[in-house]
């Protein structure tokens, strides 16, 4: 089913509205495509243009006020969100700060505070010159922080989202089950990236704004360079790592791939990222903190003070707050959706990536991707 009934919206509003209030915001502004649709369920690709800005005020109490380019009137007007100011964008002049100010006027007092996300992971979508703009048009009004409201709130998700984020990873199974129709010894890696683009699409992604691999003997050198012309050979490991979108919820999972028997250095080292993963898994209880996983599959992998994230969050971004790293201590909740993503060395500098995605539950973790066994698959 697209999209979410309006309760869900207003119960994400209501809970936002409590936070703010505890910390005396009386509005919040929101700028950036994760958080408007957070609120709004605004889904469009026409946020890859860089030229428009896109504005969300969430007052004290009622609902959001959309702040938007006259582009997007029709479109968000299908959604929950009834109060929308437009403006002819783009304006040289005056692009749409204007009317923002006017907006946050008339929804705070004289003195003030509207939250704007300032942490890790967060941006203002807008110039510079425009922030200052904004802020000298406020008046005694302050641009304060957002004191993470957005990102909390985000860090739970409803059953709603976790059903749409399961669809997500669902289809990323089928399409890794059919690797083996597009991969084989002598298919350029280039080829495999566009092929298995189509299998996500073919079998139900929206888009795939995110794919990352790579393919070498006994492991490769990293997993975020583009893939090259170079042909897969008899021996190789293969990695795929995806994170396509359904309904507007990313998956974010990879799978390695043999061709032909792996050898004994490609299977251990593969067996210990299952391990590792399960020891994540195992780890992962409310109550506990993000660092006990960290230290859970760091202590299998042998990678302690050596490793960076070993995961993240995950949900209407790829990668989501928090990370799994030492320094984490974020307390495990239920609805909270985790990937765990182990790394091994093999040889000559060499790694073995394994990611799966799992979500905490009142009495310990879900999987929600299909956890593999120790073997590697194999491709013939």
């Amino acid at each position: 089913m697209r999209g979410f009934p309006r309760d869900e919206f207003e119960s994400r509003v209501a809970r936002a509205q409590a936070l703010m209030d505890a910390q005396g915001l009386e509005a919040l502004l929101l700028t950036t495509e994760p958080e408007i649709r957070y609120y709004t369920g605004f889904l469009t690709r026409f946020w890859e243009s860089p030229t428009r800005p896109w504005f969300l005020v969430l007052p004290a109490t009622g609902a959001p006020i959309a702040v938007i380019p006259s582009i997007g009137a029709h479109l968000m007007g299908q959604t929950w969100v009834e109060d929308i100011r437009t403006w002819a964008a783009p304006d040289y002049e005056d692009d749409g700060i204007s009317l923002l100010a006017d907006t946050l006027i008339e929804v705070t007092r004289d003195d003030g505070w509207v939250g704007l996300a300032d942490q890790m992971e967060s941006h203002v979508r807008m110039p510079r010159a425009a922030l200052k703009q904004l802020e000298k048009r406020l008046g005694s009004r302050a641009l304060v922080s957002d004191g993470g409201v957005t990102r909390d709130l985000r860090l739970v998700k409803s059953d709603a989202e976790i059903a749409k984020i399961r669809t997500a990873i669902d289809v990323a199974a089928r399409a890794f089950d059919r690797v083996p129709e597009i991969a084989a010894a002598g298919v350029p890696l280039e080829k495999v990236f566009r092929d298995f683009q189509r299998l996500c699409l073919e079998e139900g992604a929206d888009w795939v704004p995110y794919l990352a691999g790579a393919a070498g003997q006994n492991g490769y050198h990293d997993v975020i360079s583009p893939a090259t012309e170079a042909p897969l050979q008899s021996g190789d490991v293969l990695m795929l790592d995806t994170g396509l979108i359904v309904d507007g919820y990313f998956c974010d999972y990879d799978r390695n791939f043999s061709l032909g028997p792996p050898n004994p250095v490609v299977q251990s080292a593969h067996a210990r990222l299952i391990e590792a993963t399960a020891a994540g898994f195992e780890a992962a209880k409310p109550g506990a903190v993000i660092s006990d996983l960290f230290h859970a599959m760091a202590g299998v992998i042998g990678a302690e003070g050596s490793a960076g994230r070993l995961g993240h969050g995950l949900g209407l971004q790829l990668t989501e707050w928090p990370s799994i790293i030492a320094a984490d201590h974020t307390v495990l909740q239920p609805g909270m959706v985790l990937t765990l993503e182990p790394a091994v060395e093999t040889t000559d500098g060499k790694l073995m990536v394994h990611e799966e995605n799992i979500v905490i539950r009142e009495d310990g973790a879900e999987w929600l991707t299909t956890p593999e066994p120790d073997a590697i698959r194999v491709i013939s």
